[in-house]
């Protein structure tokens, strides 16, 4: 199977989310620099969640770049990325609007998680089907980075019922962690 028509489809799915989330900022209601005080929550929400589908995008792009081949299991596996992926919209937009209260933060939290665990299992799934002498194999090794991600996420979860920002601040670190795209994929292609 072609893995043209995978990255085609993702490519497509997430500028859509892109796009939802980008539709879901509203203007200010007046026209003073201070009347933004009311958006920067949904703002700030929108820039870390923007930040963190450009890593997916970019990050997936690799993956798929150092990938020769895809298979049925494959497709699923992204299918179970996008779908998450496809809810930060959502939560996203509910943590800004209720200005980082501890449930949309928590829920937020748990979403990053799964979209981690939907990206592990994708990658997992792309080496089960190039095998584990493909350039995608070697070029992931033992992927400390997802996983140190994963655990950051989990983390946040619990931080987010002491003390949101903290949670937030989680978020963050993660973000900076993934911001440069990956090298180990450039460094084997």
């Amino acid at each position: 199977m072609h893995k043209g028509r995978l990255e085609a489809f993702s490519d497509a799915v997430i500028a859509i989310i892109m796009t939802i989330m980008v539709l879901e900022l509203h203007a200010p209601k007046g026209s003073q620099l201070s009347d933004l005080t009311a958006v920067m929550p949904t703002m700030l929400g929108y820039v870390l969640s923007f930040i963190f589908l450009g890593i997916y995008w970019n990050n997936h792009h690799h993956m798929l770049q150092a990938a020769k081949h895809v298979n049925g299991h494959v497709l699923w596996a992204n299918m179970f990325l996008l779908f998450w992926l496809s809810l930060i919209p959502f939560a996203t937009d509910w943590m800004g609007a209720q200005n980082y209260a501890q449930l949309p933060v928590a829920i937020y939290a748990v979403l990053l998680l799964m979209c981690g665990t939907a990206y592990f299992f994708l990658s997992k799934s792309l080496i089960k089907a190039n095998g584990k002498e493909s350039t995608l194999a070697h070029a992931l090794g033992s992927d400390l980075k997802g996983k140190l991600s994963l655990v950051i996420y989990a983390v946040a979860f619990g931080l987010s019922w002491v003390n949101a920002y903290l949670s937030c601040a989680c978020f963050v670190i993660v973000a900076v962690m993934w911001f440069i795209p990956d090298r180990r994929i450039e460094r084997h292609i």
